[in-house]
């Protein structure tokens, strides 16, 4: 996969990210933090991220977004950056997870100052942390690595 295809394969899943988002933030109606059950153990229910995962480095100022705007966009150069030397399809595909699901998280920043969460999934009482398409993406994409670096499940792309 060259760069350019991984980098096209990493707004796809930005812009079906960004979709689904928009459809749960404006075109369902659904109020902030009130949950929507799918199924037994699954609701959306809308939240505003404005620190990293679970919430950690809420910055609470416009400062402090930005501050995490530009690490987040730096940190996704880099990774475009990585797959011009990407030596397996897998591992290229895994940075273009990384980046789709990095892209998505950052455009929420620039547009609404949170990240957009509403995956929410529970059972027995127990609720895991809430979280987006974005974030699937993103623990692909380390997934995928990790498999690869673990098995090299590929031969080196020439």
């Amino acid at each position: 996969m060259t760069r350019r295809q991984a980098v096209s394969f990493a707004l796809v899943l930005a812009g079906i990210d960004q979709t689904i988002k928009w459809l749960v933030v404006f075109g369902l109606g659904y109020q902030t933090g009130e949950p929507h059950a799918l199924l037994p153990f699954l609701d959306i229910r809308l939240l505003w991220n404005p620190g990293i995962s679970y919430g950690l480095f809420d910055t609470g100022g416009a400062t402090g977004q930005w501050l995490l705007f530009v690490f987040g966009s730096l940190i996704t150069l880099g990774f475009i950056w990585a797959l011009g030397t990407a030596s397996t399809r897998m591992t290229s595909m895994a940075y273009g997870l990384i980046i789709g699901g990095a892209v998505g998280n950052l455009v929420d920043r620039l547009l609404h100052g949170a990240v957009v969460d509403f995956i929410s999934f529970h059972a027995a009482g127990y609720y895991w942390y809430v979280f987006n398409i974005a974030d699937i993406w993103i623990t692909f994409g380390v997934g995928l690595l990790i498999i690869d670096i673990l098995f090299g499940s590929e031969k080196p792309e020439k």
